[in-house]
């Protein structure tokens, strides 16, 4: 695998990742149905995915690179917060856009 097509393909994968917990509202990881589901449950979902995210890069540079360079807290920090932003559309869409639309449904 080249590193560019590497590079792509975490990237595709932290934005799916980071917007599962908010788009699946009744959902706790994919798999099982809740009646209701808190916000608590979906910050440690995604936080679950953000290691798991953190894993899967790991392991794309050990093979794209064959050798995992050492990072500070800093880079931490920035991946933290980029996954943050990367989950923006779906906290958008589960906290402030779903509830209007089924608002304008049920007017319908």
């Amino acid at each position: 695998m080249t590193l560019d097509l590497a590079v792509w393909v975490l990237l595709v994968t932290a934005i799916v990742l980071a917007n599962i917990p908010w788009i699946f509202s009744n959902r706790v990881f994919v798999v099982m149905t809740l009646e209701t589901k808190s916000i608590w449950i979906n910050i440690a979902e995604w936080l679950l995915y953000f290691m798991l995210t953190g894993l899967f890069a790991y392991l794309l540079e050990s093979k794209a690179m064959g050798v995992v360079h050492e990072q500070e807290w800093e880079f931490y920090a920035v991946t933290f917060f980029m996954f943050a932003i990367f989950s923006f559309p779906g906290f958008i869409y589960r906290y402030n856009l779903k509830s209007f639309l089924d608002r304008a449904r049920r007017l319908n």
